[in-house]
């Protein structure tokens, strides 16, 4: 089962940070993520979402693959893997799955004029490696599917954080 985190910052800096942190922990191997959106807001009240393109990466992969053994069958390998990619990549793109987007639309239009979120939906984690990595940037939680310990950790760690930041 995955579960939603939300967490908000005072800008999009910060929400980037975290997202590059995300995303290095990924690669990893500490965290495992379904999908991943900094949710920003604007000083005029406008709520924007920003999908990581990290994680798109994996349909042109999987189509390469499967193009090239298909390629193979018929003797032009590359040509197979080069529409695999292609195909791959233009379904991943129209593939809308995660996180609902109105419900980000929702929680952003809850953020500071301003302000900005990181959204991640989590397939798993190795919390001892990702929460230590997370602590540095403080922030504040604003939707999670967690159980009320795992959430009160992770609130705990990032209510540290914030507290010595001021």
């Amino acid at each position: 089962m995955s579960n939603l985190v939300a967490v908000a910052f005072p800008d999009r800096a910060t929400a980037e940070e975290v997202m590059a942190t995300l995303g290095r922990l990924q690669t990893e191997h500490a965290i495992e993520l379904e999908d991943a959106v900094i949710v920003t807001r604007d000083d005029k009240g406008k709520v924007k979402l920003h999908q990581s393109n990290k994680l798109a990466a994996g349909g042109a992969l999987g189509g390469a693959l499967w193009g090239g053994l298909i390629g193979l069958i018929f003797f032009v390998p590359l040509f197979g893997m080069a529409i695999g990619a292609a195909t791959g990549a233009a379904t991943g793109a129209l593939t809308d799955v995660g996180v609902d987007d109105n419900f980000m639309k929702d929680l952003g239009a809850k953020l500071q004029p301003g302000g900005a979120a990181v959204i991640v939906l989590i397939h798993k984690s190795t919390p001892d490696k990702v929460l230590p990595e997370i602590a540095g940037f403080g922030g504040e939680v604003i939707q999670t599917s967690l159980d009320d310990d795992a959430e009160q950790r992770l609130r705990h760690v990032l209510e540290t954080r914030s507290a010595t930041a001021v």
